[in-house]
């Protein structure tokens, strides 16, 4: 899992931002937001313009480096526009078992990289300077690769490269070893490569209420399969959207979906826009995150009652607590201990700093506080 992120000098963070997703409290509730002892389950509460959304894309920036996975919406500034430094700082630290795996690099652009660092349990395995003349150093051994390996990696620099997913980047050196070099089945570079691979962000108020039917022809395809239409249906009423749902092919072999009534209503053309939300989420986490490593989900409940906002998370813990599950939010109905705690729930201020409530009061937080209203009276005003 994820064990902790830092970021410096990219986009509106210019100084150091941390998310320590190893730092427990000691509290004896929610902990069903707590998997090996690690944070799985946040909620990041700012201002409008804090910088949720950049925090995510830069969260996930390591699926662009070892994959070339375009960042969705990229776009403007890649540095922060008032610091001097000449590169942003990315640091994942990963706990797979009792290993610690940190990765560290420094970019100077979306394409380039200036330094790339790998070590294992506090030992080096490599590093390389892409920066003018290009050098690094590298533990061959436990690595498995000789120097003629090394070599070919070499004269990737500076070369151009055929593949158009890869067309005008650097090739990290990182990325370059597990696609090229025949790595031992459970090491733990494969694991990492396993782990980024399925992590992804979303920003669901961008995307989810947009309602394009071709988008779900393949969703309803899935659902002729009876368990799956009953699945989809008990999580709409999970939800709070009673309802029964029936699969009809139309004679030209398409798929429709219908509230059953009396008379039944087509799903498509008569479902609110919380209820189409609802599906996309359905559609594209729920059914995509059965491998999924850890999701950033952007304003995740732009759609919902506070009711459905609630039922969500608690859905999300429930069907998925392996997975590390970020979630942006305003709504203040969800920073309660009957679904959260203290240790899971944070605050992004306007100067880039992330704090957890616990830690943004001077008081011991206890079960019984209400949260969202020591936040509504200006309690954690001083880390907003």
């Amino acid at each position: 899992m994820l064990r902790k992120f830092e970021l410096k000098n990219y986009k509106n963070f210019k100084d150091n931002i941390v998310i320590d997703f190893g730092k427990v409290g000691g509290y004896q509730f929610g902990t069903d937001c707590i998997t090996d002892n690690t944070i799985s389950k946040v909620l990041i509460y700012g201002r409008n313009s804090t910088g949720k959304t950049n925090l995510g894309k830069a969260l996930i920036n390591i699926g662009f480096t070892l994959y070339g996975y375009k960042i969705m919406s990229e776009g403007g500034i890649f540095l922060n526009a008032d610091s001097e430094e000449e590169n942003a700082l990315f640091v994942y630290t990963f706990k797979f078992g009792e290993d610690e795996v940190v990765y560290r690099y420094k970019r100077i652009s979306e394409t380039e990289l200036e330094e790339e660092e790998l070590s294992i349990n506090g030992m080096e395995i490599f590093s390389c300077y892409y920066k003018d003349n290009f050098s690094m150093n590298c533990n061959n051994v436990y690595l498995g690769i000789e120097n003629t390996t090394l070599d070919r990696f070499i004269q990737t620099i500076g070369s151009e490269d055929d593949n158009e997913e890869y067309s005008g980047q650097q090739i990290p050196f990182l990325r370059w070893i597990i696609f090229n070099v025949a790595i031992k089945k459970g090491s733990l570079l494969l694991k990492l490569a396993d782990y980024v691979k399925n992590m992804f962000m979303m920003t669901v108020s961008g995307g989810l209420g947009i309602r394009l039917r071709r988008a779900y022809d393949r969703f309803f395809e899935s659902l002729e399969d009876e368990e799956e239409l009953k699945k989809f249906e008990e999580f709409l009423n999970f939800m709070g959207v009673e309802c029964e749902l029936v699969l009809k092919k139309l004679p030209d072999g398409q798929n429709e979906l219908y509230f059953k009534h009396n008379k039944l209503i087509p799903f498509y053309e008569n479902a609110s826009s919380g209820t189409v939300a609802l599906m996309n989420v359905y559609r594209r986490l729920i059914i995509a995150a059965k491998n999924t490593s850890l999701m950033y989900l952007d304003e995740f409940d732009a759609f919902y009652h506070y009711e459905m906002a609630e039922n969500l998370v608690k859905y999300f813990k429930q069907m998925l607590p392996n997975c590390q599950i970020i979630l942006t939010t305003h709504n203040t109905n969800l920073m309660t201990n009957r679904l959260m705690r203290p240790d899971c729930l944070f605050v992004l201020s306007r100067s880039g700093k992330l704090t957890a409530l616990c830690d943004a009061t001077t008081r011991e937080l206890r079960e019984g506080h209400n949260l969202e209203k020591m936040y509504i009276s200006g309690e954690f005003e001083a880390y907003e």
